[in-house]
Order: structure tokens, then sequence, then C-alpha cells
């Protein structure tokens, strides 16, 4: 029970809805952040001892371990201070512009994705001619299981596989470089897209 004032007879403290609110708040707040690249991340005021167990709910994979380690890291950003969190929360809703880039970082991957399924080798030049660190063998069997997953409706293992390795491979993009250089690299990529239609 929250009880009441004696003398002016409002509720101390939050209600138990309230408080519900706010649990599932700073989870969804947690959710984002899973989400978010270790570049983008760094960018965020996000105390040093939050940052072991955001890595390692980012590494487990198993469904339910990982729902059990993201309920862990939002308890753990339940205890830091409000002001910590309002902190983070203003980092992230600059005009959204973390949102809008992590946005944009997975719309580039998924372009990349469908133009390797669809012009295969042309499209694989390209990308190796943007990214020589890639690995062409790698990329090349990724392809091909994809479209042999395809043909025979199997599940979409080498599909995700390969979005993982170009996520990676973008993302290593803009670790190396700076945010004008990713700009290009879209506008290059837009350019290409505009002559094909």
């Amino acid at each position: 029970m929250r009880g009441i004032d004696p003398e002016t007879g409002e509720y101390l403290g939050q209600s138990r809805s309230a408080k519900r609110r706010e649990a599932l708040d700073v989870l969804e707040l947690c959710e984002v952040l899973v989400a978010m690249s270790r570049t983008q991340l760094s960018k965020l005021p996000i105390p040093d001892d939050l940052m072991p167990v955001i890595e390692d709910t980012q590494r487990i994979k198993s469904h339910i371990a990982h729902k059990r380690q993201l309920a862990f890291l939002a308890k753990q950003m339940r205890r830091l201070d409000d002001e910590v969190i309002d902190r983070l929360r203003d980092a992230l809703d600059e005009d959204g512009e973390a949102a809008r880039l992590e946005a944009a970082q997975l719309h580039r991957v998924e372009q990349w994705r469908e133009r390797l399924l669809d012009e295969n080798d042309d499209a694989l030049t390209e990308l190796l001619s943007l990214y020589p660190q890639a690995d062409r063998q790698s990329l090349r069997t990724l392809v091909r299981n994809t479209l042999e997953e395809r043909k025979r409706n199997k599940p979409p293992r080498a599909f995700r596989e390969l979005f993982r390795e170009l996520r990676t491979l973008l993302a290593s993009d803009t670790d190396d470089g700076s945010q004008t250089e990713d700009d290009d690299g879209d506008q290059e990529f837009d350019a290409h897209d505009n002559d094909q239609a």
C-alpha cells in the first residue's frame, strides 16, 4: 500500500501501474540499446559498469536466455539515478538522430543483400571495390546458400547470416571513417539505384 498523506489526502509514492509503466519504459530502452552497434553505444553516456551487461545481452542468441538477460539489464538500469536514464534518453531522442542513423544503416544493409541476390557477381564486384576488406569467398557462399534456400523453401538461415555479415562489413565503414564518408556511400548507392530504375 502506498498510504495517504493525512494532511493533504494525496497518495504517497507511485501507484503499482505507474511503477509497471516505468519498468516497461526502461525495458524498451534496454531493447534499443541492445540493438545498437558498439560504435553507436560508445557515443552514448552509458555508465562503464553497464556496458558489459549490454554486451553480454547482445551475445546471447537463445530466445529465452536473451529475454532473461534483457530483464536483468533492465533491472540494473532501474537501479541507476533518474538523471542518468534521462541523459541516455535525451542522447537517443536528439531529433531521433541515433534511431535515424540506425534505420538508414539497416536499410543500406538490406539494399546490399537484395542487390547481391538479384545481381550476384556485378553487385559483389561493386561491394568489394567499396569494401576491399570484405571476405569474397564467404559472401559468395552466403549468396549461393541463400538462393538455394529460396529455391527449396528452406528456413532463411543463410539469408539472415548474409544480413549479419553485411551489417558487420558496413558498420566497419562507419567505425573507420567519418559520417560524411557514410553519407557519400549512401548517395553513390542511391544514384546506382536510380540508374537501374
